[in-house]
């Protein structure tokens, strides 16, 4: 049977102390719940000499993802989503299809992610161009690459 939306809402909203019923028992129902922010760690034992940036996704796909990737760096995951490390400034002349997430720092909604896939070698990052044409291709979406300025030529 399907969970109605209401039911669905309220598993992860606030509930305010008071009155069990009424008003403002449904408003407090209908309010998300406050979220922090984290910042995805790097495992020790893994040098980020580029920096990190994250790129996230809703759960539903990453399963897809991660079974699909060539190559493949830490991967973090929480009930809702699935985040990738990648090098700092990969979102530089691309545009990240909805509704995948990127999080310049590694920076996202703290719902404790765990690490859920270390990588073989002794780098942090999943390559950007692969894992952003997946994401392209699982939600139906046509990479769209930036456009580099013109090149002036003086004569």
């Amino acid at each position: 049977m399907l969970r109605s939306l209401a039911t669905l809402l309220a598993s992860r909203a606030r509930r305010a102390p008071g009155p069990a019923s009424g008003p403002s028992a449904a408003s407090s129902l209908l309010s998300p719940t406050p979220v922090g922010v984290t910042r995805l760690p790097v495992p020790a034992d893994l040098s980020a000499t580029l920096g990190c940036d994250a790129v996230g996704v809703p759960a539903r796909y990453g399963f897809r993802i991660l079974s699909r990737l060539p190559a493949k760096g830490c991967v973090y995951a929480d009930a809702d989503w699935w985040w990738w490390l990648v090098p700092a400034g990969s979102e530089h002349e691309l545009t990240w299809p909805l509704p995948a997430c990127y999080a310049p720092g590694a920076v996202i909604p703290d719902r404790r992610p765990r690490l859920i896939h270390h990588p073989d070698g002794d780098s942090p990052y999943t390559p950007p161009i692969p894992l952003y044409l997946l994401i392209c291709q699982l939600t139906g979406t046509a990479p769209a690459w930036g456009v580099p300025p013109p090149v002036s030529s003086a004569l």
